[in-house]
């Protein structure tokens, strides 16, 4: 059973997103807030699995919840997905860098919702091409052109291949084509990798990817 936590200061939204949920066999709404200090208190009293989260709320906005969260100890196998009213919003970014595995406009197809929440709790990230794109745009133009950090040292050679090739937004079984290997084969590394560099999800990938310089402008595709 997956369990959920609402964080959205409109009553309509949360009773919206309820049904929804605990309509499905394999979820269920644990609680439900409306301000973002809410949200952390709730998140440390349910340990929710997945928390959908308004990223614009009085009382500690959800940004803020969201770094206090997914910094939490307490806290290791919670998994954010930032909802908001537009995809343009400024946050978005700063929000991916907090630890949030995926981004959904609010007024997403209730299946995209569905099977936004499953890929989150499998483990996977979740963003809209558009989103990821605008997001990628800011993380390359905000990256420093420095050598990668020490924490790369910890993945061999072939791993940076593969982080590479995440970061420029290749799923596992384009990657398996551009090195040859099979798709479980490149599913083992990007899995390693992020054990190794002690991420939670393929979005922090393509931060670490673009921060550390492995990925610059103009390199993907």
């Amino acid at each position: 059973m997956i369990r959920i936590l609402l964080a959205d200061d409109q009553n309509l939204i949360r009773a919206g997103f309820r049904a929804l949920l605990d309509a499905e066999p394999d979820m269920t709404v644990v609680d439900e807030c409306g301000t973002g200090h809410d949200a952390v208190r709730l998140a440390l009293r349910h340990h929710p699995d997945v928390i959908l989260m308004d990223i614009r709320m009085p009382g500690g906005d959800g940004l803020e919840a969201a770094r206090q969260i997914l910094s939490n100890a307490a806290l290791p196998g919670t998994r954010i997905i930032i909802l908001t009213t537009f995809e343009l919003d400024e946050y978005i970014a700063e929000a991916v860098r907090a630890g949030a595995s995926g981004f959904l406009v609010k007024d997403t197809e209730p299946a995209e919702l569905l099977r936004a929440v499953r890929v989150v709790y499998d483990g996977d990230a979740l963003l809209s091409p558009s989103v990821t794109r605008r997001i990628m745009a800011q993380l390359a133009t905000h990256s420093r052109a420095a050598a990668p950090p020490a924490t790369l040292e910890r993945i061999t050679e072939r791993e940076r291949e593969v982080l590479r090739l995440v970061g420029e937004g290749l799923n596992n079984a384009e990657i398996a084509a551009r090195l040859f290997i099979t798709p479980l084969t490149a599913k083992t590394h990007v899995s390693r990798i992020m054990t190794k560099l002690m991420v939670r999800d393929r979005v922090q990938l393509v931060v670490l990817a673009y921060e550390s310089g492995l990925v610059r402008p103009g390199w993907a595709g």
